[in-house]
């Protein structure tokens, strides 16, 4: 792409998402995440009054005088994009490919992170990891960011969620939100996404086209998998074989919603040939009643 090109598109991008993070999610955001997090400060003798359950049992041994933690509200977040970039993000059956709606949401959350001084970073991710921008803050850097994405050509055409979880608990050891925007057709990425969960505030955004749920019924097809690259001809008029599908894809979403579930993580269902703007802000608005 011309960067004449990329700058036209970016600033398309910006223009279009410009209102979505002005009137609905940058107040839900700043309300729903900002100041979640608590970190240490300092330790002093305990008062009548304090919560026992902050008392530092190591200080207390060691003076022989019973001591509480201090903590204070974080007043900075730090948001990371986790943007799956892998071949199935290139299907689209109806205005918009599952990756041009990640990125879409992608450019909201990043907006809304520098509306409300955050810094914000990004991880694309294949099979491997693609590209890596460390959160910063600041317009320029989120521009940056929008700029990669929309500019980004994967090497890989595979999926591995364990492996951009590992790298995200590898790198980031400091609490930060994140999200994790893919389709998630993978397997192998529980223990992963556990440990994240627990690290960090995981957000998982759930892109979701109607036409991958199961096959119509038109006769012989010829089928090519977009992240391995083989083609299969098949029958979809057999019964049997449409049934087959479909259980497929019920008994993958069914074990990412119960690890999701057990995790006690959160995921937003999104629907790519639906405005997207409506589960997001659902999300956001139940989110913040129940904390």
């Amino acid at each position: 792409m011309e960067p004449r090109e990329l700058l036209k598109k970016v600033r398309q991008l910006e223009i279009r998402t410009r209102g979505m993070v002005n009137q609905v999610f940058s107040g839900e955001y700043h309300s729903v995440f900002k100041g979640r997090g608590m970190e240490f400060s300092e330790v002093r003798e305990y008062q009548l009054g304090d919560d026992v359950r902050t008392i530092d049992w190591n200080v207390t041994a060691r003076l022989n005088h019973p001591f509480v933690k201090v903590f204070e509200e974080e007043r900075e977040l730090t948001v990371i994009l986790l943007v799956d970039m892998s071949g199935s993000q290139a299907f689209g059956s109806q205005t918009a490919l599952k990756r041009d709606i990640a990125i879409e949401i992608s450019a909201v959350l990043a907006f809304s992170a520098m509306k409300n001084n955050d810094k914000v970073g990004l991880m694309m991710f294949t099979d491997t990891i693609e590209k890596y921008v460390p959160p910063r803050k600041g317009r320029s850097h989120t521009l940056r960011i929008i700029r990669e994405l929309l500019s980004f050509e994967p090497s890989g055409r595979g999926t591995s969620i364990r492996g951009a979880l590992e790298y995200l608990n590898h790198i980031h050891k400091k609490r930060s939100i994140v999200f994790l925007v893919s389709d998630f057709i993978d397997t192998g990425y529980e223990a992963a996404l556990r440990i994240a969960g627990k690290r960090h505030d995981l957000v998982g955004l759930v892109l979701n086209d109607p036409r991958e749920q199961e096959l119509p019924r038109v006769g012989l097809l010829n089928l090519r998998d977009a992240e391995r690259g083989t083609v299969r001809m098949v029958d979809t008029s057999d019964r049997r074989v449409r049934e087959a599908f479909r259980k497929h894809r019920d008994t993958l979403q069914r074990s990412r919603k119960s690890l999701f579930l057990k995790s006690r993580l959160d995921a937003v269902e999104i629907d790519v040939t639906e405005p997207y703007i409506k589960p997001l802000s659902d999300f956001f608005r139940k989110r913040e009643k129940r904390y």
